[in-house]
């Protein structure tokens, strides 16, 4: 029987074995490389890879940048982790289950998550339009943000 507020360590547990099965399924292991770099992503929410590096590093100063990003290619593949373009700079990576719609700010770079219901209008327009379906859980949209306009406007 589960304890209470064990939820999300008892999902993480059945990602990493079902991880660890797909990996061997496809010739590969679980390293603990692998591992690290998929427990800093949950633990850091969004991330660039030099994010990731740097946490993975705390426990494991020998992991490069190449291995992350290697790590980070191959967690997407599988489907466990996915990356947003928020702007001009590295991509962000995060846990798959983490679907929202990003909203960055030009002027002060800040970065809001609103619900994916939000796309919902466009995404039919463009399948009605031009049979386009769009994933909306890979969106950001660029802007400025309330406090930034509402210093523009003083």
């Amino acid at each position: 029987m589960p304890v209470a507020g064990s939820d999300g360590t008892q999902q993480a547990s059945q990602q990493v074995t079902a991880l660890r099965r797909t990996l061997h399924e496809r010739g590969l292991r679980m390293t603990p490389q692998r591992q690290l770099v998929l427990d800093a992503v949950r633990a850091l929410g969004h991330a660039t890879p030099e994010q990731v590096c740097v946490q993975v590093q705390e426990k494991a100063p020998a992991v490069n940048i190449t291995t992350v990003y290697r790590s980070l290619d191959l967690l997407e593949r599988l489907g466990l982790v996915r990356h947003t373009h928020l702007g001009h700079g590295a991509p962000n990576y995060s846990v798959h289950e983490h679907e929202h719609v990003h909203l960055v700010c030009h002027g002060c770079g800040a970065v809001t998550e609103v619900s994916t219901e939000v796309m919902t209008q466009l995404a039919e327009r463009l399948a009605d339009d031009s049979g386009f379906a769009l994933d909306v859980t890979h969106v950001a949209l660029s802007g400025h943000c309330r406090d930034c306009r509402s210093r523009d406007i003083q």
